[in-house]
């Protein structure tokens, strides 16, 4: 254990540093985990109805390339969100007993959001909607390890 003390404005200020007592990396428990989780999901979510809706025509493509990329970053995100394997939320037990099948689904996700990305710089509207399909394979992965809704 250290200890000092240091004079600040006429007030001593006493110190005690217990090496065992405060851990230097904070861990998020178990809730805050599923939670950010959950809240990447839920951007994913939100990155592929927006795209959806620029494919569609519903409102101008002046961010395909934007978006393309933020679904490129999340699904990094969300792959690494999981590797904690902290069980609960919609994650069905199924996906920590199956746990390599899942991170091959989330290999292939993260690789095919990153192409889209990259081919939506190039190609524009016609590649996005050529690979949008085959990278956002969203559905094969919850109906086997996400609580339905």
């Amino acid at each position: 254990m250290t200890s000092f003390v240091k004079i600040v404005g006429g007030f001593a200020i006493v110190a005690v540093i217990a090496a065992s007592a405060v851990p230097f990396v904070a861990r998020a428990d178990d809730k805050d985990a599923i939670d950010y989780r959950e809240n990447i999901m839920k951007s994913l979510d939100a990155q592929t109805a927006d795209l959806g809706m620029i494919v569609s025509t519903q409102i101008p493509d002046d961010n395909l390339v934007a978006h393309t990329k933020a679904l490129a970053i999340l699904a990094k995100q969300a792959q690494k969100s999981f590797e904690s394997k902290i069980p609960g939320g919609d994650a069905k037990p199924e996906l920590w007993a199956n746990y390599a099948d899942f991170q091959k689904r989330m290999d292939d996700f993260v690789a095919k959001t990153a192409d889209m990305a990259a081919s939506a710089e190039k190609g524009g509207m016609p590649v996005v909607m050529e690979k949008m399909v085959p990278a956002l394979t969203c559905k094969g992965c919850h109906d086997l390890y996400r609580v339905k809704k």
